[in-house]
C-alpha cells in the first residue's frame, strides 16, 4: 500500500502533487486548515481530505491517526508544503504575524515529522519531502520572516536526513527558485507545478544507493 500525505494542501503545487501520485496509484490525503476547499481535487484523485492547523500537535497527531485509519494503512511519502509569510519593512513587521508564520514555516514542519517518522522507522522505509523557497538559502529584503522560517526548514531537513537516512529513511529538501504558475501564452518565467511535482516523484522513487537530499528547480530565465 503507497500512501502520500500533503500538508499545506491547495491548488498550486499540492494539487499537482496529488495528481501525480495518485496516477500512479498512491492513495492520497490531503492536509489544510480549510479542508472543504479541497473538495474538487478530492473528487478528481479520490484523494481524502483532512482539516488540520499544522502548529497544534494535537491536530497534527489526529491527522495522521486519522488518514491511517480511512487510507488503510500510515503515509509513506509525506510532504510538508505549508508556509507562512508576512512581508513589509523590518521595523514595521507586526511581531504577532511573525510569530504565527514561523510557526506555520518550521515548528509546523518539526510536529508534522515527528508524526510521520515512527512509522516508517519502523517499517524501515519511507520518503519525507520539505518544500523550500529562493529564501531557502539567501534572505532578501522586506522579506525577514520567510527567510528566517525556511531557513529553520531546511536546518530541520538536513538533520533529520542525517539521522533518518542510515534507518532507511529518505528525507529530501526541494528548493523552488521561481514563481510557481502555469505557463502562459509559451513564456518560461515561472515553474509548471506540474513539472516540479515529477521532480518529487522522481525523489520519492530514488534508488536508496544514489539519494539526493537536496535539488533546486527553477525556469531556465531564473537567475541565481
Amino acid at each position: 500500500m503507497r500512501h502520500l500525505l500533503i500538508a499545506g494542501s491547495g491548488s498550486g503545487l499540492s494539487a499537482s502533487l496529488a495528481r501525480r501520485f495518485a496516477r500512479d496509484g498512491y492513495r492520497v490525503s490531503l492536509a489544510a486548515r480549510r479542508a472543504d476547499k479541497l473538495a474538487a481535487l478530492c473528487v478528481e484523485t479520490a484523494a481524502r481530505a483532512f482539516a488540520c492547523d499544522v502548529t497544534r500537535k494535537a491536530e497534527v497527531d489526529r491527522l495522521f491517526a486519522e488518514a491511517a485509519g480511512e487510507q488503510g494503512g500510515a503515509p509513506t511519502v509525506v510532504v510538508y508544503n505549508a508556509s507562512g509569510r508576512v512581508r513589509g519593512p523590518f521595523v514595521d513587521l507586526d511581531a504577532g504575524e511573525v510569530e504565527r508564520a514561523l510557526a506555520v514555516a518550521a515548528f509546523g514542519g518539526f510536529l508534522v515529522a515527528q508524526a510521520a517518522l515512527p512509522p516508517m522507522l519502523a517499517a524501515g522505509s519511507g520518503v519525507l519531502l520539505f518544500t523550500g523557497a529562493s529564501a531557502s538559502v539567501k534572505g532578501y529584503a522586506r522579506s525577514a520572516p520567510f527567510a528566517m522560517g525556511k531557513f529553520a526548514l531546511r536546518g530541520l531537513a538536513q538533520s533529520l536526513a542525517r539521522e533518518m537516512q542510515p534507518k532507511g529513511v529518505h528525507v529530501a529538501h526541494v528548493v523552488i527558485d521561481g514563481g510557481i504558475g502555469r505557463p502562459a501564452d509559451g513564456a518560461d518565467a515561472t515553474i509548471d507545478p506540474d513539472a516540479i511535482a515529477e521532480t518529487y516523484f522522481h525523489l520519492a522513487h530514488q534508488p536508496r544507493s544514489a539519494w539526493s537530499f537536496e535539488t533546486e528547480v527553477r525556469p531556465w530565465t531564473e537567475t541565481f
